[in-house]
């Protein structure tokens, strides 16, 4: 089991965005949301290549930070998603992401099914600190 991924203390990472800066610095950050359910599955990170990849095959194509490249989540796994809609806020300095999963989940990590899930799937408990799978 990884720690970070599965466990149930709190680790935020505060110097993501200052990581990032560092080395990828023509990226905006995108929400991601389930058209169905209404849920926020993911945010990642789109530069001007990703969105034209993301549009052009209806399709959504992240940046990634970590490999610095084109990144379509869920292409290994099949846990794509269809791109419906992209919305742009106010200030032009972030996107929001429609989407359908092509099938069931979409998160790296599984439930105790063997179930992809989302990528929200754990909460802070506001006494204790601890996290608390809603996914397990």
């Amino acid at each position: 089991m990884k720690e970070l991924e599965e466990g149930t203390t709190l680790q935020l990472d505060f110097s993501k965005i200052a990581k990032i800066a560092e080395k990828c610095k023509d990226v905006i950050p995108v929400a991601v949301q389930n058209v169905d359910t209404k849920e926020v599955i993911l945010v990642a990170y789109v530069n001007e290549l990703a969105l034209k990849a993301s549009i052009e095959s209806k399709t959504a194509i992240f940046w990634s930070t970590s490999r610095n490249e084109l990144w379509e989540k869920g292409k290994t796994s099949g846990e794509t998603f269809e791109l419906l809609d992209v919305f742009v806020n106010c200030e032009q300095n972030s996107l929001l992401y429609i989407v359908r999963p092509r099938r069931g989940g979409i998160c790296h990590t599984k439930n105790q099914k063997g179930e992809p899930r989302n990528c929200y799937y754990r909460k802070i408990n506001f006494e204790t600190w601890q996290l608390e799978n809603i996914d397990p």
